[in-house]
């Protein structure tokens, strides 16, 4: 936790207490605290941020895998979600939808056998099968520019576990029970070609160790009909009390351990009833500590906002090229990823710019003002797979729009003005009909950009290095 928000948590927490004693019953007020109600907010603080993408993955997990059978966007545990479209604008699940791939996807349970995970010979087309841990790390990446198209197995693995694997089948050892294959194959969106990914979609497979090379038929889904399969992950993770957030925390990490880089806060968590392995008890604070742990779940998500706001921007454009995928002991810039999406990919895969000022600093809000992005001759965004723009609402989901574009994409026919530069209208209104090709629908309201590289170039330019950037955003005159 940074220092200012020590100072301010403190600040805050000394103004509580001085309320909280006489709320209190004289028992309670008569035993003392075991930490201070300052040390308890800080320390339970910390933890909320270490646990948020643990929590934000499960949370997702259960909304993508709450059916009894695969349809268009879930499927049961341990069986495959084969997107068949670009994502609903209605999609609420996971923040941040693209609009250029179909998401091949699957949620596995590797605590107690190995899943093999199964490509098909891609062929020519682009592909991206990252396999995230439940801390939201990237264990492998099999892509078309880091394994290469040709058909491949893998056999992931969960903690501890030893034995021999079939020839052929390459081991990933996952650090977690839960496993996230958030794969992407990449489509023009067009009829016949869904068509055609969607015949190497269906030879993806997920099978248990114990069934591969085997006739194998996946058990049923079981349902919780009381989960809400509507609201935003995120919205649902955010509206836990701290209570709650730690009992799901204790319990996760029962198959999803920290690693020895997380002793220092593990140390720390111990102290307010939070181990690895065991239930969440708070029995050994103090009344005052327990009423103060209420706010936490605000405080936390303030501190990671501030955190995102902090972040260096060019042109107006936030983008990470450090440390992502695999954030280390960085918890709080791996609570804010997640707390804007799940699911990060590595900076050499793909690179996520996102802007939410213009050129001079204020928010986009398409009921006041109509946008330009002017990209000059050859300085497209350099991607050596392809590259895109997405139009996103406040909560960072589509928005509906007449012409159903949600992105504007290399894929595009796009019009180029005479000295060779592109201009992108990012507007709730039409641009008028000589200009709609380049046209990306905005609400009229508040709106956010995200850009998207995929196999960003290494070489310059490029946004991994610096040599690129992506050009500020214009209120158009």
């Amino acid at each position: 936790m940074t220092r200012w928000c020590n100072r301010w948590v403190g600040r805050w927490v000394s103004l509580l207490c001085l309320a909280i004693p006489g709320l209190l019953p004289v028992s309670a007020r008569a035993a003392p605290p075991d930490l201070g109600a300052i040390e308890a907010v800080r320390i339970a603080t910390e933890a909320y941020i270490y646990g948020y993408p643990l929590v934000t993955f499960d949370m997702a997990r259960k909304q993508q895998t709450n059916v009894t059978v695969p349809d268009a966007e879930h499927a049961p545990m341990g069986q495959m979600i084969r997107m068949r479209t670009y994502p609903a604008v209605d999609n609420h699940c996971c923040a941040a939808p693209n609009a250029d791939t179909l998401y091949t996807e699957a949620w596995l349970d590797v605590s107690k056998e190995p899943v093999v995970f199964s490509i098909p010979d891609m062929g020519n087309r682009y592909y991206m099968m990252p396999m995230l841990s439940g801390w939201s790390e990237v264990i492998k990446v099999a892509a078309s520019t880091t394994t290469g198209s040709k058909a491949q197995a893998y056999a992931i693995t969960g903690p501890g576990w030893s034995g021999t694997l079939p020839k052929g089948v390459t081991q990933v050892k996952s650090p977690t029970g839960m496993v996230w294959i958030l794969g992407r194959i990449y489509s023009t969106g067009t009829p016949e070609d869904y068509k055609a990914v969607h015949a190497l979609q269906d030879q993806f497979s997920v099978v248990p160790l114990s069934a591969w090379g085997k006739p194998y038929t996946p058990p049923p889904g079981v349902v919780d009909p009381a989960f809400d399969m509507k609201a935003a992950v995120r919205k649902q993770v955010n509206a836990l009390d701290i209570d709650d957030y730690f009992k799901r925390l204790a319990q996760l990490m029962k198959t999803n351990p920290p690693t020895a880089q997380d002793a220092a806060i593990v140390a720390q968590m111990a102290r307010i009833g939070l181990v690895p392995g065991k239930d969440y008890d708070p029995s050994g604070l103090g009344a005052i500590d327990r009423e103060v742990l209420k706010a936490v779940p605000k405080l936390a998500l303030v501190e990671m906002g501030i955190h995102l706001k902090r972040q260096k921007t060019t042109n107006g454009w936030l983008f990470l090229t450090k440390g992502v995928g695999n954030f280390g002991t960085d918890y709080l810039t791996r609570g804010m990823a997640n707390l804007l999406g799940p699911g990060w990919n590595r900076p050499q895969d793909a690179v996520y710019p996102l802007s939410q000022k213009d050129a001079k600093g204020d928010a986009y809000d398409g009921s006041k003002a109509n946008y330009v992005v002017r990209f000059a001759k050859g300085q497209l965004p350099p991607a050596d797979a392809f590259w895109s723009l997405t139009m996103y609402d406040s909560d960072f989901f589509f928005v509906p729009n007449a012409l159903n574009r949600y992105d504007v994409a290399r894929r595009d026919k796009l019009i180029t003005n005479p000295d060779g530069s592109i201009d992108l209208y990012l507007q709730a209104e039409s641009p008028g009909k000589d200009k709609e090709a380049n046209w990306l629908p905005a609400p009229k309201g508040k709106f956010q950009l995200v850009m998207r590289l995929y196999a960003p170039r290494k070489t310059a330019p490029s946004v991994l290095d610096g040599s690129w950037t992506p050009p500020p955003v214009e209120r158009a005159p």
